[in-house]
């Protein structure tokens, strides 16, 4: 495939919209120029390319080798109040009272039928106050619904997210805060850090893959000074070679990294089974919101990778199993890493009389011609998850 680098490049429709009722980033005017393109996530804008001949390859190599900063659009949900952890148990899949503070954990939300509302991170910043970032929809009247009654308190702290990805990511955090960063600090864990003389919550998460973490604005008891901010981690993050990136690379190795979107990939009549990610609902807590049907759902998966050496798989294209359709891609790209196509595909329904793990099936483009491809496990690019685990600082073999 002669011409594969150019399809790496992702074109968009690109209408104009006002900024009225929608959120533009306190950091953009480091970063915006005329011909950034801007997608929307959670009613926030978020840079999608910086210009009209991006090419998100060298940033990719960047984010895998050493070190990006992304202003993402993540919007945290704070839960505060005696009766937090019972609403967020009442709603949540996963289990919440045993959290301990400065501890993270993937939390999905369920309708009463056990298909996925909402996924997330939650996090324990005290014993009462949790902060739930959510992916894009509405959330805030459902646990506002499902707290009548209970002595607790759902806010929106306008809090803008910045996520440093990269093997680099945390010699730049331990620069931010003048030395001291604990081996410790392991991921999906989360503390309280001074950065440039703001103490601001720091989590060891993030969308990419890569060691990484993510940096909450407006989470202590004074505003954030973005620009403040901005200026002191660019300065610390210069001796690693860190620069901004837009979404682009990123978009990239969350594919690779098998990282699902709610909405587009888990779509709205997926259970937790049916999206591949049943280990995150806990049976043995006490009730809540679509237990029940989940107890007698079907346990079939739905949703797999897909790996196809001879075009780039897109959303929307169809995928067939013995001449008969049986379901479509939610996203697609290039992985650089492997030299391949990979994607999301969404099978309509169990594959009888087997597993659609490791079938052949085949992809039809827009021309209508027919690609080969083979049905993966995710993630397709660190299989056993150990990159974002790595323990801090990394040595060289």
């Amino acid at each position: 495939m002669t011409t594969k680098k150019h399809f790496y490049i992702e074109s968009f429709d690109t209408i104009e919209l006002s900024l009225y009722r929608y959120g533009r980033s306190p950091f953009a005017k480091h970063y915006v120029t005329d011909q950034t393109v801007f997608g929307m996530y959670c009613n926030r804008f978020y840079p999608l390319k910086t210009d009209d001949n991006e090419d998100p390859i060298p940033q990719y190599w960047k984010l895998r080798k050493e070190v990006l900063l992304y202003d993402v659009p993540e919007k945290p949900l704070e839960i505060i109040g005696p009766d937090a952890a019972v609403l967020l148990d009442k709603v949540l899949t996963c289990r919440v009272g045993t959290m301990k503070v400065g501890r993270c954990r993937y939390g999905i939300a369920c309708h009463d039928d056990g298909t996925v509302l909402m996924d997330g991170v939650l996090m324990r910043l005290a014993e009462d106050r949790f902060w739930y970032v959510k992916a894009n929809g509405e959330f805030m009247s459902w646990l506002k619904a499902h707290a009548i009654g209970l002595d607790v308190e759902v806010r929106d702290p306008d809090s803008r997210v910045i996520q440093i990805q990269g093997p680099k990511s945390l010699d730049v955090l331990n620069a931010t805060m003048g030395g001291g960063l604990s081996a410790d600090f392991k991921y999906f864990q989360a503390g309280w850090f001074v950065i440039g003389g703001q103490k601001l919550w720091v989590s060891r998460t993030g969308w990419t893959g890569e060691m990484g973490i993510e940096i909450y604005c407006n989470s202590g008891s004074e505003p954030t000074d973005h620009d403040a901010l901005w200026a002191h981690l660019f300065a610390c993050g210069e001796p690693f070679g860190m620069a901004f990136s837009s979404a682009s690379s990123m978009g990239i190795r969350r594919i690779e990294s098998g990282i699902l979107d709610n909405g587009s990939d888990i779509e709205p009549d997926l259970t937790p089974f049916g999206a591949g990610l049943g280990q995150f609902v806990n049976f043995k807590k006490e009730a809540f919101i679509g237990r029940a049907a989940l107890e007698t759902a079907d346990r079939t998966q739905l949703l797999f990778g897909l790996t196809c050496a001879g075009t780039i798989p897109a959303a929307g294209v169809q995928v067939y199993h013995d001449q008969k359709h049986v379901g479509h891609l939610t996203i697609g790209t290039w992985s650089p890493t492997l030299d391949v196509g990979i994607g999301y595909v969404r099978f309509l329904e169990p594959l009888v009389g087997g597993d659609w793990l490791g079938q052949t099936v085949m992809l039809q483009d827009e021309a209508g011609n027919m690609h080969e491809s083979v049905v993966d496990t995710l993630p397709f690019v660190d299989k056993e998850k150990q990159i974002p685990r790595a323990v801090w600082p990394l040595t060289s073999e």
